[in-house]
């Protein structure tokens, strides 16, 4: 940390990047094309006190620089997979900044289908696919990489197999048991892989995914955060490689409604679904020895 002499006045832990670079990179190699949209954002931290606390910036790798290479490393070394890409791209930062002790890239990746045509996908036409964004969070360090991999915006419902009754109440307390509900959530999900491990990292995320959507389904319910459970064990028992996974879980709530006014009956067919305010639930599941 850094002082002005005298004052008791310390510079604490800062980092500095480029936010939200939005590189999308086309693979033209045959005439059916491939495409790889992305949000990239990169951070470096170290000994950058001296731009703080004397307008230094002999040690500071410009963010413009940051943004540069992110466009230059999607053409120099292609993007396989986020992940990939984002060793790559941080692994490159890191060498370029002698004052850094470490890089964090982000990268948001936006899945896009072939659209159809005569019952085939087309070789170079694509319609955004809604909702879903695959995630990975990469830091490298003199260590190595140290690799996060997930997915926001996941959105899911069961229109039975849930329940939730049975809970502490109090004399603010206006909730009823439900013993057959509607359970949904947009969730969003990170796993951290073991430190050295090098997986097919597009199958691993599609394996990951195909798990919690089966657990999703499959488990019957009694609260949003046995499920979460239930998913996060699923995901660590078929993978040895991942050490943890968190969750992120909005409650999407959903209210019958009262039709009686218009004398209709309503046995769990017609819901008023509410956005705000929602419940939260996250959660952790970590491997035994795990940091």
């Amino acid at each position: 940390m850094s002082t002005r002499e005298g004052t008791g006045i310390v510079l604490g832990p800062n980092r500095y990047g480029k936010a939200e670079s939005r590189v999308v990179r086309i693979v033209r190699d045959t005439t059916r094309h491939e495409i790889h949209d992305l949000n990239v954002s990169t951070s470096l931290y170290g000994d950058f006190a001296a731009a703080h606390t004397d307008g230094d910036q002999s040690q500071v790798l410009p963010t413009d620089t940051q943004k540069n290479t992110a466009f230059a490393f999607a053409k120099r070394h292609g993007v396989a997979s986020p992940e990939d890409y984002a060793i790559a791209l941080g692994t490159r930062l890191l060498e370029a900044t002698p004052a850094a002790d470490g890089a964090v890239v982000q990268v948001e990746e936006y899945a896009w289908d072939r659209i159809p045509v005569n019952g085939f996908g087309h070789d170079h036409a694509f319609v955004r696919r809604g909702g879903e964004v695959r995630t990975a969070v990469v830091e490298v360090t003199a260590a190595g990489p140290s690799v996060s991999t997930g997915l926001k915006d996941l959105v899911v419902l069961k229109s039975t197999g849930s329940e939730f009754k049975g809970f502490l109440r109090d004399d603010y307390t206006t909730l009823a048991d439900a013993d057959d509900r509607i359970l949904a959530t947009a969730l969003r999900a990170e796993w951290h892989h073991r430190d050295g491990a090098r997986p097919d990292w597009s199958t691993t995320y599609e394996s990951v995914r195909a798990l919690l959507l089966e657990t999703f389904a499959t488990t019957y319910s009694r609260a949003l955060q046995e499920t979460l459970y239930a998913m996060g064990r699923a995901v660590l028992t078929a993978h040895e490689d991942i050490t943890r996974i968190a969750f992120a879980a909005p409650n999407k709530h959903h209210f019958l409604v009262d039709l009686e006014p218009f004398g209709l009956d309503n046995p769990g067919e017609v819901f008023f679904a509410a956005d705000r305010p929602y419940g939260l639930i996250e959660a952790e599941v970590v491997r035994e020895g795990s940091a």
